[in-house]
C-alpha cells in the first residue's frame, strides 16, 4: 500500500511516499481502507517540531473510508461499513495519509448513509472539538441535540475556522442564537453560508458594542480561537456565569486574566483539547455529530461556508503547506 511517512521532524519536505505492507487488524482494532484523509493544523505542528515518539510515521488524525476487516472481539462495525475516523494518529505511529490504516474499533465511528466522504474526514478534529466546547458551560447541556441550546447565544470566535465553522453549525442545530467574528466580508459571506445569524467584523467595528446589541446580558459561551488577544472583548461580552472555551493559541501563547473583573462574574474558563478529552466524550461528541450530520445540520463544501481544497496523497506535502498558511476551509487528501 501506499503510505506517507516522515523520520525526522521538519518542514513538509521531510514527507515522504513510500509502500508497505497492508497491516492486520489486531484483537479490539478495525481496518479501514482510507478514501479521504483530513489534514489540520495539529498535522503539520508535530511534524514540525514534536518528540518523536516512533521510529517512523504516518500523520493524519481525521478520515473516511470503508471497514476491510474487522479483528477479534469487535462488535458494531461490519467488512464494507462506510466510516470516519478520530484521533487516528493519537498514540500510534501510523495514521490516516495512507491508503490502509489500523485503529482501535472506539475510533471508528459509522458515517451516515447521506453524508459524502469529504464531510466525513472533515469531521474529527474539528466537530469533536466544537462539541466540547459548546457543551462545557456552567448550566448548558452536556448533549447536543434539537433544542438543547434553545434561549442561549453563542460567540464564535473566528468563524471561518474550521472549528468555528463546526461550532456555527452545532450550536445554530441546537437551537443558539450565533455570533461570530471575523476579519474579512468574505469570511462574513463563509460564516453566514454556515448558519452564523450575525457576523461582526473586528477590524472594522465596535465590537464589543455590536456582541452586547444581539445579547444585551451577555453571551452564554464563547468558543475561543484567540485567547491572548481576544480575552478582554470575552471578558467584556460573557454574562455572569458564561463560560469562555479555549481551543487553541492563535496569536500568542500566554493569557493575562484580570483577576477581579473576571471571578466577579463568575465566569469559567474551559480549556479544550482533543487528546486528553477522555473516550466518554469523544463517544458521547461522534453520537450527537452523527445526528447533527444525519438531520443535514453539519456540511462541508462552498455552499456551507467550507470551501474545499483537494489534494493527491502524493503531494501531502503541500496539503500540510496550506493548513500552516491559512487555507480558509478544508484541506482534504484524495487517497482511494
Amino acid at each position: 500500500m501506499r503510505a506517507v511517512v516522515y523520520r525526522e521532524t521538519g518542514p513538509s519536505s521531510v514527507l515522504e511516499v513510500v509502500d508497505r505492507e497492508v497491516p492486520d487488524p489486531g484483537p479490539g482494532e478495525v481496518r479501514v481502507k482510507v478514501v479521504r484523509a483530513g489534514v489540520n493544523p495539529t498535522d503539520w505542528k508535530f511534524r514540525s517540531g514534536a518528540a518523536m515518539a516512533y521510529d517512523e510515521v504516518t500523520p493524519g488524525q481525521d478520515g473516511a473510508g470503508v471497514v476491510d476487516a474487522v479483528g477479534e472481539g469487535v462488535t458494531g462495525l461490519e467488512v464494507g461499513q462506510r466510516v470516519w475516523l478520530v484521533l487516528a494518529q493519537h498514540e500510534r505511529a501510523h495514521g490516516s495519509a495512507a491508503e490502509y490504516t489500523v485503529q482501535p474499533a472506539a475510533r471508528v465511528v459509522p458515517l451516515p448513509d447521506a453524508a459524502s466522504y469529504d464531510l466525513g474526514a472533515s469531521l474529527g478534529v474539528p466537530a469533536v472539538t466544537a462539541h466540547r466546547a459548546l457543551t462545557a458551560s456552567d448550566g448548558g447541556p452536556s448533549r447536543l441535540s434539537p433544542g438543547a441550546l434553545d434561549g442561549k447565544v453563542v460567540l464564535v470566535a473566528g468563524g471561518a475556522g474550521a472549528v468555528g465553522n463546526a461550532a456555527i453549525q452545532l450550536a445554530r442545530w441546537a437551537g443558539a442564537t450565533v455570533v461570530t467574528t471575523i476579519s474579512s466580508e468574505e469570511k462574513a459571506r463563509l460564516a453566514k453560508a454556515a448558519g452564523a445569524h450575525h457576523t461582526v467584523n473586528y477590524r472594522e467595528s465596535d465590537a464589543q458594542a455590536e456582541i452586547l446589541a444581539v445579547a444585551p446580558d451577555g453571551v452564554d459561551i464563547v468558543v475561543e480561537v484567540a485567547p491572548a488577544q481576544n480575552n478582554a472583548l470575552d471578558l467584556a461580552v460573557t454574562r455572569i456565569r458564561g463560560t469562555i472555551a479555549i481551543y487553541a493559541n492563535n496569536g500568542g501563547d500566554e493569557v493575562t486574566l484580570p483577576l477581579r473583573a473576571t471571578f466577579s462574574r463568575n465566569l469559567r474558563y474551559q480549556f479544550v483539547l482533543l487528546y486528553t478529552l477522555g473516550q466518554d466524550l469523544v463517544d458521547a461528541a461522534a453520537e450527537d455529530i452523527n445526528a447533527a450530520v444525519a438531520a443535514g445540520a453539519l456540511r462541508v463544501g462552498e455552499e456551507s461556508g467550507v470551501p474545499l481544497h483537494h489534494y493527491p496523497l502524493e503531494s501531502l506535502a503541500e496539503a500540510h503547506d496550506a493548513v500552516e498558511t491559512g487555507a480558509v476551509g478544508k484541506v482534504l487528501v484524495d487517497v482511494g
